[in-house]
């Protein structure tokens, strides 16, 4: 997925490998190995593998959707409703400007 990428030296740490834009949040959830699951039986329990619980296609088809969602919600437009709604608290700062300085926020 490739999100992140170090810096190093002093004041590195990690940055964002590509734009904002560009990053949604399924791909996140996928990155930190966090998987959607609305299913109560999360495939155990009740279920086998001749015969599911009575609900666990309900759930993993709300599963599907919801990760279908999240698929097409970018980090921008996350960042961009926390700033419209803290107006100017929150600053985000783009780390990959050449020489790695960080750049002043601009409101959108």
């Amino acid at each position: 997925r490739e999100l992140v990428e170090s810096v190093r030296g002093p004041g590195g740490g990690y940055c964002l490998a590509k734009d904002m834009a560009q990053i949604v949040v399924s791909d996140i959830i996928l990155a930190v190995d966090e998987p959607i699951d609305a299913t109560q039986c999360g495939g155990k329990e009740n279920c086998r593998e001749d015969e599911k619980c009575i609900t666990h296609d309900l759930w993993a088809q709300l599963n599907k959707r919801i990760f279908d969602y999240l698929g097409g919600v970018t980090l921008k437009q996350l960042v961009d409703d926390q700033k419209a709604k803290q107006s100017g608290v929150a600053q985000v700062h783009d780390m990959r400007e050449i020489g790695r300085t960080p750049r002043t926020p601009v409101s959108a």
